[in-house]
């Protein structure tokens, strides 16, 4: 379908979704005509999810996990181990690990990996909130597990993380077998995360 022939709002429409990673041209159409095939009310009901999510959500103040309180719900459950911190890239990423229903320590979301190729350095990432919180647990944090993918960025975080978080006298250890080389953490099944995650290894 030409450009020209659709309406400047479609067209609108359309390149807003295509600014969605992973949304290419076609996806796009199709999910703008999919909205124009909604009832008027449904397509209300979207567009007023989509302006409070972004005016609600917000990061948590301890773990930078996405939530609409100041405090999320992990951080605020007492019950959670709290010797233990689980880094993740983000929030997607937190969410696999929960799934696998083994592991109840906090979590800390990096919002990130470093990638220099990219500009995207440690400053850029939530490093020093993690070093704060292992610093000012007195002694309580025993251990960060690094959950990060098993990619160039992915290492280079791990890495780096280990260099600082050790002469804390932190035990920091990394996913083990179970997630591939290059493989998404996202998308691993909740077994493949629950044997990263007990085959863990120092980093």
């Amino acid at each position: 379908m030409a450009r020209s022939l659709l309406p400047p709002s479609l067209q609108n429409l359309i390149e807003q979704f295509e600014r969605l990673p992973g949304i290419g041209r076609k996806t796009a159409q199709k999910l703008a005509f999919s909205v124009l095939d909604m009832k008027k009310s449904e397509a209300m009901a979207f567009s007023a999810a989509l302006a409070e999510a972004h005016e609600k959500i917000r990061r948590c103040t301890i773990c930078k996990n996405l939530t609409d309180e100041e405090i999320c719900s992990v951080c605020s459950d007492e019950s959670r181990d709290k010797s233990t911190i689980c880094v993740v890239e983000d929030t997607r990423y937190l969410i696999a690990v929960e799934r696998t229903n083994e592991y109840h320590g906090l979590y800390h979301v990096l919002h990130g990996l470093i990638s220099p190729m990219d500009g995207i350095g440690p400053e850029e990432l939530y490093i020093k909130e993690l070093m704060d919180r292992v610093s000012e647990s007195g002694g309580g944090v025993k251990e960060v597990i690094v959950a990060t993918n098993a990619n160039v960025e992915g290492e280079a975080t791990a890495l780096y993380l280990g260099r600082r978080l050790k002469p804390l006298g932190i035990r920091v250890t990394r996913l083990a077998y179970g997630i591939p080389v290059g493989g998404d953490l996202e998308y691993a099944d909740e077994i493949t995360i629950l044997r990263a995650m007990t085959g863990r290894n120092e980093v």
